[in-house]
């Protein structure tokens, strides 16, 4: 059995004639009768009591209409769904970040437009978050840095300068900046290997020839701030994560380019999904906005 067959004896059942059911189709009526007609004879049933033009179910015809309503009923619920999805009206947006601090403004933008989409954010390191888009457990990824690899579409965001973060007590407390010579033999507390405010620091040190003393590896942003805060050592973090709070100083870094980044990444086969389009193209005045910013800064 066909749809076309069942949506037949269904438009047949409807509106009680082959004619009006021909007519509400926009088919002609031997169309109809042809696919009705297969439908009794293939399964030797008989659908219609026929009475010159007027037609009525019998008790089979009764029991497939009930099924025929449930069919495209579903039908109908599925169509209405596709076309909100594709309006923007529902669906789901996953977004799987490398912190919470990038991905913030550019959700509160989106949800405002799109209020009735559902956002869920994952967090963990980068090659976490490439994982999650390779396996279509997220949609849109968040990195710090630009990804060479053809099967993603990245597009730049925004741009952060690297901060030093020292206790109250240490010598940097009184400054507003210091250089890259400044950081010789400091007792440093470094985010994960893999890190880019890491990879970040220690190229600008290599570049500047600084040598320092790492006394710990942590990759939680808030156990460095803590561990800060405790004097064990000084942290270099994003300007964009830090927390200003009692105890702790940020000084900006002088006469070097060390800078994290944020860059928003999908799947390339999937760049032209509605819902995607819609992210991108809500999120680019605001990336816009942080470059103006920028280029002022410079």
């Amino acid at each position: 059995m066909r749809l076309t067959q069942l949506r037949s004896f269904y438009a047949v059942a409807r509106a009680g004639s082959f004619t009006r059911a021909a007519e509400s189709l926009h088919v002609s009526q031997p169309t109809i009768t042809t696919q009705v007609r297969f439908l009794e004879e293939s399964y030797d049933v008989e659908l219609f009591h026929r009475s010159g033009r007027r037609v009525r179910l019998t008790e089979m015809g009764e029991q497939l209409m009930q099924v025929a309503q449930q069919i495209f009923s579903l039908e109908a619920d599925a169509v209405e769904l596709l076309k909100d999805a594709g309006e923007l009206r529902t669906g789901h947006l996953r977004v799987a970040a490398v912190g919470p601090h990038h991905v913030t403004r550019m959700l509160v933008a989106f949800t405002q437009q799109y209020p009735a989409i559902k956002v869920t954010v994952s967090t963990g390191n980068s090659s976490s978050v490439l994982e999650r888009l390779v396996n279509y457990d997220a949609d849109v990824g968040v990195l710090a840095q630009t990804v060479a690899d053809e099967r993603f579409l990245s597009v730049p965001f925004s741009r952060h300068p690297v901060v030093i973060i020292a206790p109250s007590a240490h010598r940097f407390a009184r400054r507003r900046s210091i250089r890259m010579a400044d950081l010789e033999g400091e007792r440093l507390i470094m985010r994960e290997r893999g890190s880019t405010t890491r990879s970040e620091l220690e190229r600008a040190l290599a570049e500047a020839g600084v040598a320092v003393d790492v006394v710990m590896e942590v990759a939680s942003r808030e156990v460095i701030r803590e561990a800060v805060l405790q004097g064990l050592g000084i942290a270099a973090v994003s300007s964009v994560e830090f927390v200003p709070g009692p105890g702790l100083h940020a000084v900006k870094i002088a006469g070097a380019e060390v800078f994290t980044y944020a860059h928003v990444l999908c799947p390339a086969e999937r760049r032209e999904m509605r819902m995607l389009r819609a992210f991108f193209d809500t999120i680019e005045p605001i990336a816009a906005s942080w470059r103006t910013r920028a280029r002022a800064a410079a």
